[in-house]
């Protein structure tokens, strides 16, 4: 039976209960290979022409016999049993061959032709899409040259594009990428891996691709990737630098300025995890002081910042970073930062933080991540007695990072600010806009628009009282969201928006640029234009080698607030 036949019975059952166990032979050309196996597609269906269903699948094989050889272009005739395959309970399955035999009809024949994922025939709703996607499934795609990179690499050798043909129809960067809008939260774009990792190539945001990729169309980690062969010919565009505030706190318009920087500093902790007192070796041991991300952190705050009066940290780890221990202390984290800032050629910052209980509040198993401050206390104070963990017993807190409450008092002006850390319930748990149940659903969003509520009441009594604040830090959400409009309310805005829209990033993910880091002042205070707002951008757009991890200071970029108190 020919192989498009056998794939129409197969998808027409339903799509996300188990297939019932059927031992089936289909002859396909091999299109590509994994690690785990490889793809077959029938030479003799129009890709372009077909109705609707996939006429590729791939064939489940660790070991893939020795008379596949190089395999891609080889007509072969397989036996196997048909079975669903997801990787966790709720994945979206895929229709795969578990591999029996297989027999070499013909050492070499044509490779079907590719269906190019062009803008004008990439559906930018996302149930269209999906559909789309799961009718091309196993089946040669390809990404058209001249298309620009819109994610940097990463370690494991996955690239994200924006094709020239959809230029038009989304938002762009000034690197000519994706930047999210309230249009198309659920945008996605075309992405591929190179699984032979010595020849996947460094790439930053903005450079463009000089040739086509094409490849047999693979679901994983929640989304379509296509899986390629390297190298690739590369046009490098001058790399994006890292943007140094343009503002001079100390002569702005004649104002006392009060700089804030935002400073997420994901899962930083100065020591190195022993394998046996982890929940995952493999993900949960680094060294973040070989790495230099200390040092790294210092020349942000130094000299892309200024040296600001306070910084605001999130995902600082403790002492033993992600061992399991009852340790929640972080003075070791604090001081090693504060070594390196002053050896940059900064102030010597002071440090505070209220430890959570171990385990209590999320993030990396064992890491016991919170919010804190740095203040240069030459410049500024903490009032005593006003630090708090905001949400401390409230159950829209549960399992999440609370709010670190203070109020400084500028010591030149003797004018005072109320700040509000924040790190809202993380966005990881989000349904992908694939899956078989609930795409695109975000199980943690109504709790972080609790968690806005809860910090809205705070701020009207501040409001009440005509008290200066700012709330800032990794709100997990978007400026158009619901959390940022709930802590916003009538009386209070977001500095974000003050950004041109196509400036408005501060992280990537999956290629599409969007903002986390907020800064809400009251209205009042924005509406005297006693702000200045900036976005310092560097490690979101610089691309790592594939194969070695760190070699970043943070996921995200910063964002430096100056008030005029």
């Amino acid at each position: 039976m020919p192989l498009s036949l056998r794939i129409q019975e197969v998808q027409g059952q339903q799509l996300y209960s188990p297939y019932a166990k059927e031992v089936v032979c289909v002859v396909g050309v091999v299109t590509g290979r994994s690690r785990n196996g490889f793809f077959i597609q029938d030479p003799e269906i129009d890709p372009n022409e077909r109705a609707g269903s996939s006429s590729g699948i791939f064939v489940f094989a660790q070991q893939p016999p020795a008379d596949l050889g190089r395999g891609v272009g080889m007509l072969v005739s397989v036996i196997g049993e048909v079975f669903d395959f997801a990787k966790e309970e709720n994945d979206r399955p895929t229709t795969q061959i578990l591999l029996e035999s297989l027999e070499v009809l013909q050492m070499s024949c044509e490779l079907p032709p590719p269906v190019w994922l062009e803008g004008d025939t990439l559906p930018l709703d996302p149930h269209e899409l999906a559909s789309f996607l799961n009718s091309l499934e196993g089946m040669r795609v390809g990404i058209r040259e001249n298309s620009v990179f819109s994610a940097p690499s990463n370690p494991f050798g996955d690239y994200v594009v924006v094709p020239r043909s959809m230029k038009s129809r989304i938002r762009l960067s000034r690197y000519g990428t994706a930047v999210l809008d309230e249009k198309y939260p659920e945008l996605w774009l075309p992405a591929f891996r190179i699984s032979k990792i010595d020849v996947a190539p460094v790439v930053n945001v903005g450079d463009v691709l000089l040739e086509d990729v094409i490849g047999p169309l693979n679901y994983r980690a929640d989304s379509y990737q296509i899986v390629a062969r390297g190298p690739l010919s590369i046009d490098r565009k001058p790399a994006p630098k890292a943007n140094v505030s343009l503002i001079d706190a100390r002569d702005e318009g004649g104002l006392e300025w009060c700089s804030v920087l935002t400073l997420n500093a994901f899962n930083l902790d100065q020591h190195v995890e022993r394998p046996h007192l982890v929940d995952d070796p493999q993900r949960d041991i680094d060294d973040d002081v070989a790495d230099k991300r200390f040092d790294m952190l210092a020349t942000v705050v130094v000299e892309q910042a200024h040296s600001p009066l306070l910084v605001a940290l999130q995902e600082i780890q403790d002492n033993d970073g992600a061992e399991l221990s009852p340790v929640t202390d972080a003075h070791y984290t604090y001081q090693r930062l504060i070594a390196a800032i002053n050896k940059a050629g900064g102030p010597l910052y002071t440090y505070v933080d209220l430890p959570p209980e171990s385990g209590a509040d999320g993030g990396q198993p064992g890491g016991n991540i919170r919010n804190a401050y740095l203040y240069d206390a030459s410049r500024i104070r903490l009032i005593a007695g006003t630090m708090e963990r905001l949400g401390q017993d409230d159950s829209a807190f549960e399992g999440s990072r609370k709010v670190l409450r203070a109020e400084f008092e500028q010591l030149s002006s003797g004018k005072r600010l109320t700040l509000f850390n924040v790190h809202l319930a993380s966005k990881r748990h989000q349904h992908s806009i694939f899956a078989p149940v609930e795409p695109g659903f975000d199980p943690r969003e109504a709790q972080r628009i609790e968690q806005g509520l809860l910090i809205r009441n705070a701020l009207a009594v501040l409001e009440g009282e005509q008290r200066n604040y700012l709330v800032t830090g990794d709100f997990n959400d978007f400026e158009f969201s619901k959390t940022v409009k709930a802590i916003c309310g009538d009386t209070a805005c977001n500095l974000m928006d003050s950004i041109p829209a196509q400036d408005r990033f501060d992280y990537n993910h999956r290629g599409k640029l969007h903002t986390l880091m907020h800064a809400i002042v009251p209205r009042v205070l924005a509406d005297e234009k006693r702000h200045r707002f900036e976005i310092l951008h560097g490690s979101e757009l610089l691309g790592v080698r594939p194969g070695t991890m760190g070699g970043r200071a943070t996921d995200h970029a910063y964002v430096l607030t100056h008030l005029a108190l």
